[in-house]
């Protein structure tokens, strides 16, 4: 797969190993989507303990491992934008440990700012897509996404941006680790279902250019709105629409975006901060 991506890159040969490398992809995504919800299951924390179990994955990753943050006594890596975000987790079936977490921070005032607003807005190079141009309502970012080591072969990592890469061989079943590689992308498709659950237009992210990329081959394309900067690594500006989201997705994905927003649309309820969004709740 990374030798077709790389002569995707090629100015003749490389429109044609993107088609190739599209085919690939989208038979991979058929399987995945056809074991990853008998593995894996995409939760909302709509409660204190679900959330909890967030805040300590996010400590192992960002504080103990990335060293992003500093860590805390209490083990649970929290910041003011979690009293406006909801928070989805990726739960391992068999286990019931959770492989993984990400946020969608919304905002419904002025003061509820993103934290790209309030850390990285002047990196924003494309007026157009500055979320100052939008109403706040139709705002939000998706951060904070770790997978825990369990879930990683960490030997094997040779940088820290492997965070959401590799994962544990020995631990798990063969068909369970053709899915663990994809819990990222799962992170990003269980926000992608809250987003458009609440009629967002407009999703921003701060990340790694590479990152990018490799979303870029799965079909979610994001649009780069300003350049790579050092915040929690070297990251830049991303922007993506859910009308983006679900026109350069591929069919394989899709499936598997259908799966997991089928799953969280079993119930619907009010979460602590009176926000109503959608949840599977056994």
């Amino acid at each position: 797969m990374s030798f077709l991506k790389k002569l995707s890159s090629k100015p003749v040969i490389g429109p044609i190993a993107e088609r190739v490398g599209k085919v690939v992809v989208n038979h991979k995504a058929n399987q995945i989507a056809r074991h990853f919800a008998q593995f894996l299951k995409p939760v909302v924390a709509y409660n204190s303990f679900l959330r909890d179990e967030a805040f300590k994955i996010r400590h192992n990753v960002y504080c103990e491992e990335l060293a992003f943050e500093e860590c805390r006594e209490d083990k649970r890596e929290t910041d003011e934008a979690d009293a406006h975000s909801i928070i989805c987790l990726i739960q391992h079936r068999s286990t019931q440990k959770y492989a993984g977490t990400c946020r969608v921070v919304y905002s419904r005032s002025e003061e509820q700012l993103l934290p790209l607003e309030r850390y990285c807005s002047e990196f924003i190079d494309d007026p157009e897509l500055h979320p100052s141009k939008f109403a706040r309502n139709k705002i939000c970012e998706i951060s904070r996404l770790a997978v825990p080591a369990s879930f990683r072969r960490r030997a094997s990592d040779k940088h820290k941006g492997a965070a959401t890469g590799a994962i544990n061989e020995n631990t798990y079943s063969e068909s369970e680790l053709r899915c663990f590689p994809f819990i990222a992308v799962g992170l990003y498709l269980c926000a992608a279902s809250v987003v458009i659950s609440k009629e967002i237009d407009h999703c921003y992210v701060m990340m790694e250019p590479r990152l990018a990329r490799s979303l870029s081959f799965l079909g979610i394309k994001f649009k780069q709105i300003g350049p790579v900067v050092d915040y929690h690594g070297r990251r830049a500006p991303y922007y993506i629409s859910p009308e983006m989201l679900l026109n350069s997705l591929t069919p394989g994905f899709k499936r598997l975006f259908s799966s997991i927003k089928g799953e969280l649309e079993n119930e619907v309820f009010e979460d602590e901060s009176g926000l109503v969004v959608i949840s599977s709740i056994d």
